[in-house]
Formats: C-alpha cells, sequence, structure tokens
C-alpha cells in the first residue's frame, strides 16, 4: 500500500515538527532515523542518548517551542503538510531531498497541475520583464501553474503575470518573513489566488544558504525550469542545476553576448539546455514529463509510515533478525567527535560493536573526496543498505560526510 493519502494526527504532526526542528536533522536523517526507529515520537526519545553517544548533546527542539511554532503557523493560516498526504505536491515528493514537512497558504488544489517554474535575474533588463510576463502569461493559458521564488526582477514578473492563471510562491524563510519586503501585497494577492510554500520555521529570516535550499524546491516542484535572464554566478543557475539533478528539463532564454545577464543562460544552451523562444517551445519539451510526471516512491518513507493508531509498520517485523542489525539507541554506531581523524582511523573510534567496527571500516574505506552514489558503496561494500545508510547517518551527524546531488556522497 502506497503512503500517499494517509494523513498524521495532530500529535504526530507535532512530532514531526519537533524531531525537524532539532539540531542537524535534515530531510535525509529524518528519513534515516524515522527508518530506524519507527516513529518520530520513537527518534525524539532516542536523540539524547544518540547525543550522549557523540560526544556532546544534540540540540532538541522543546515539544513547547513546536506547539509554539504550530500555533504561529495556525493563527497566520499556514498548515503543515507531510509527504504522505494529499496536499504535498507529487512532483516534490519525488525529489531525494523532499522535505518532510512543508509550511502551506493558499489553493493547495493547484498542486494538481502540470507545474513551470520561471526564474532568473533579481537587476532584469526591460526586454527580460516583457517577455518574462509574456511566457508566464501564455504557459497559464496553455494550463501551466507557474512557480518562482518571489525575488526581485523575473521572479515577481512571472508571479503577476501568472495570478489570474495559477502561480506558486517558495519562500526563502518563514511565512511571516518575506524577503523582499517590497512583494508584500503580491504575497496578499497569491495567497488569495494561488499557493505560497516554506519549508523554514515560523520567524526564520533567509540567510544566504537559504535561497539554495528554496531553489531545490522550485525546481523539485516543476516539470521544468526556465531561466529567463543569469550572469554566470547566477542562483538562477542553482536552480537549474537541481533542475538536471532531479530529472527535470532546463531551457534558457538566449540573450545579446554583450549583456552580462545573458552569459548565464546562452552558457545553459551550449551546455544543452532547451532554447526558449517561446512558450511553445516548453509546451512541446515537457510535454513527455505532462504525460508521465514524476510521482515519487516514497521508498523509506512508505515502509516507515505511521499509522493513525501510531502503530507504524516497522513494529510488525522483527528487522534485527532480517538483517541482524539493531535498531534500538544502545545498538546504534557511535563516532568519536572528541578529535579530527583520517578517514583510515574512523573505525577506530566506533563503540558499537565488532560488526559495527567493521561496517564502518569497510564504507569509509571506499570514500574519498571524489562523489560515489550510495548504490555503488552498497555494491562494493557487500553491505545490506540499511547497513550503509546508518554508516553514512553516523558519519554525517560527525560532520564527516557531504551529501552531493544524485545521492551520492564524499568524505567531508
Amino acid at each position: 500500500m502506497g503512503m500517499s493519502g494517509f494523513r498524521l494526527d495532530d500529535e504526530q504532526r507535532l512530532d514531526w515538527l519537533q524531531l525537524l526542528r532539532s539540531e542537524g536533522i535534515g530531510p535525509r536523517t529524518f528519513r534515516t532515523l524515522i527508518g530506524r526507529y519507527g516513529t518520530a515520537a520513537a527518534v525524539l526519545q532516542a536523540l539524547p542518548e544518540l547525543g550522549r553517544r557523540r560526544g556532546h548533546p544534540i540540540r532538541m527542539a522543546s515539544r513547547a517551542e513546536a506547539e509554539r511554532e504550530m500555533a504561529q503557523a495556525q493563527r497566520l493560516g499556514v498548515r503543515f503538510v507531510a509527504p504522505s498526504e494529499p496536499d504535498y505536491p507529487l512532483t516534490l515528493r519525488a525529489i531525494d531531498t523532499a522535505p518532510p514537512l512543508i509550511g502551506l497558504r493558499g489553493n493547495a488544489a493547484l498542486f494538481a497541475r502540470p507545474m513551470v517554474s520561471i526564474v532568473g535575474s533579481r537587476n532584469a533588463s526591460a526586454a527580460g520583464l516583457k517577455f518574462t510576463q509574456r511566457l508566464a502569461r501564455e504557459l497559464g493559458e496553455a494550463g501551466f501553474v507557474v512557480v518562482s521564488g518571489l525575488a526581485r526582477g523575473i521572479d515577481t514578473s512571472a508571479h503577476n503575470a501568472s495570478l489570474a492563471t495559477g502561480t506558486v510562491a517558495v519562500l526563502a524563510g518563514g511565512h511571516d518573513r518575506l524577503y523582499p519586503a517590497e512583494n508584500a501585497s503580491l504575497l496578499d494577492e497569491i495567497v488569495a489566488r494561488g499557493v505560497v510554500v516554506s519549508e523554514m520555521p515560523m520567524g526564520w529570516e533567509p540567510r544566504g544558504r537559504d535561497f539554495p535550499r528554496r531553489n531545490r524546491i522550485v525546481s523539485g516542484l516543476s516539470l521544468g525550469v526556465v531561466v529567463v535572464e543569469a550572469a554566470r554566478r547566477s542562483g538562477s543557475l542553482i536552480t537549474a542545476r537541481f533542475a538536471l539533478e532531479q530529472g527535470r528539463e532546463v531551457f534558457a532564454v538566449p540573450g545579446s553576448p554583450l549583456d552580462l545577464r545573458a552569459e548565464g543562460t546562452n552558457d545553459l544552451i551550449r551546455e544543452g539546455a532547451t532554447l526558449c523562444a517561446s512558450a511553445e517551445d516548453v509546451v512541446r519539451g515537457l510535454a513527455p514529463l505532462v504525460a508521465k510526471p514524476p510521482s515519487g516512491d516514497l521508498g523509506l518513507m512508505d515502509a516507515t509510515r505511521e499509522r493513525a493508531d501510531q502503530d507504524p509498520l516497522w513494529d510488525e517485523l522483527d528487522l534485527d533478525a532480517l538483517d541482524g542489525e539493531p535498531l534500538r539507541p544502545e545498538g546504534g554506531i557511535v563516532l568519536d567527535m572528541t578529535a579530527d581523524r583520517p578517514a583510515g582511523n574512523y573505525a577506530a573510534s566506533f563503540n558499537g560493536g565488532e560488526t559495527a567496527r567493521d561496517d564502518m571500516g569497510r564504507v569509509v574505506g571506499l570514500l574519498g573526496a571524489t562523489p560515489v552514489s550510495v548504490d555503488d558503496l552498497v555494491r562494493a561494500s557487500g553491505l545490506s543498505i540499511r547497513s550503509v545508510q546508518l554508516v553514512l547517518f553516523e558519519l554525517e551527524l560527525a560532520g564527516k560526510l557531504v551529501r552531493h546531488g544524485g545521492n551520492a556522497v564524499s568524505l567531508a
């Protein structure tokens, strides 16, 4: 049975929010821990022991903090939605860094329609803004919902031109911390006629690294990304890169070689992006994905779903007997965080038993500075995927692992 359609109850939603707001918990670690312990409530109980074994406490969000954020969200009309629930976009659910919870305001029914993102320069040219308005309007008339990041320039133009047909704004900060502030009235219109998305906590002021996080959601929601104007170091090129990693189409609008704002888009075309001179180019290019959109096999999230009675399916299986790996905190793999060790000595910092030390040594011996896919690690190590994922999780908690696109990892 798939996970789609299953709803969290109020207590489970608070558990998920509290866990997600705790130190070091991102989309992948959230899934790994749910897979290991079965429910968010069980993970929260295990975190203090995990922190002790790491050598310093894990800063946990308190229940009161989660309840306070939930109340703030409700006052603003924000609802938190999990990947299992009907209002969570299927396209976003399909990416490997799908947020465990997203905060939504507005009409989530738009997610059922095909979506395309339009991004580009904040310092856009008059010609770029005019083309964006025409493109967004015509894509909306063709049945697409337009997604963008509510930034100045191209983003703002795309949202304004698609208000009547459907638009999605993805925020880099919390729902109550709009950036830029000048788009407050536009945000209100999108809430009334479209939908606004954020994975960040209420009250969160967006910082530099939050914008690439937002960009992965912009591309993840969409079947394709259209870059209208972008310099060579533009954040819009990050969105295009995410789109490629997520298996989405990338389109670029060509520009004058004398205009620095066209260098990035011209580079994209040279590198294989589809040239976009009209909405028809996008409609034609996205036809295969419209016919068969990415929907997301939840995999581990599906296998570890929490039922309404809080009796997870994992409790029905003796996973220890299946692969010999305990799911209890006291059986965990532990890294000594008190010293920086060269890669070859990581195994010496284990205290999770002889099997755990062997697993760590085997996986770390296969890792280096060059990214390698998790599937290749599983094949090369001869270990179960659960063993490899557990080692990677411990390395990530220790700050010794870097995650890359395409489910690849390397040593930090």
